[in-house]
């Protein structure tokens, strides 16, 4: 099946939602400009050079939002997702297992709402290793006996080509369509301390020799 015109076009929004929501100010205006200048051949090009495609082939979901396992993988450097598991912005860890990491989200709707981000780019919420949704159960645990909140949606959102985990704890009325806080980097390291996998000190404990009599002390022979 070819990429239709209307394809190329929903493709070039989403791409430049992208470039306007994580790149630089400085590289925001050029690498706009240069997409919408693309003519077709140029811009099927421009996704296969870049990995956006998994295939030749795209198709697009009915709905005509998110983008098939097929249609689109969002790897660029600039992505912020990917930026944190790579350990290139700071970022405010809680928790991680081997295929996913868990930080406090800078902008929340709700005091402890976290995000786990996949350590591999996931398209679709199907595809997320059961893993992912065991670290979710782990640490909304940890904020329900710190925090009381009245209940925790765990559930998946799709943004900037990858789909995460929200942990949101509801202390009201909240949902994942309620306003967003500013919150302080001091408020963020609070709760980074509060709700943080803890490290476990290893204790080495002092081996204990047998007592020694002096009368019955061996001692090698003394070299002149």
């Amino acid at each position: 099946m070819e990429i239709t015109d209307e394809q190329i076009e929903e493709f070039k929004r989403q791409i430049i939602q992208q470039i306007e929501s994580t790149f630089s100010e400085e590289k925001k205006e050029p690498a706009i400009e240069r997409i919408n200048l693309m003519n077709k051949e140029e811009f099927i090009e421009f996704l296969k050079k870049n990995k956006l495609l998994a295939s030749e082939q795209a198709e697009q979901e009915q709905d005509g939002e998110q983008p098939t396992e097929q249609a689109q993988k969002l790897i660029q450097n600039e992505n912020p997702f990917r930026l944190i598991i790579e350990g290139k912005i700071p970022s405010y860890q809680i928790d991680e297992n081997k295929d996913s990491i868990a930080v406090l989200e800078i902008k929340p709707i709700s005091k402890a709402h976290i995000i786990i981000i996949p350590k591999k780019p996931v398209a679709e919420s199907g595809k997320i290793q059961q893993s992912v949704f065991s670290l979710a159960k782990k640490i909304s645990k940890k904020i329900k006996t710190k925090f009381k909140p009245k209940e925790i949606l765990i559930s998946s959102s799709y943004a900037l080509g990858e789909t995460i985990i929200n942990i949101l704890p509801v202390y009201s009325n909240e949902s994942l369509n309620s306003q967003r806080k500013q919150i302080s980097s001091e408020e963020l390291e609070e709760l980074k301390k509060i709700l943080e996998k803890k490290q476990k000190i290893k204790i080495i404990k002092k081996q204990k020799i047998g007592k020694i009599e002096e009368s019955k002390m061996w001692l090698p022979k003394r070299i002149p």
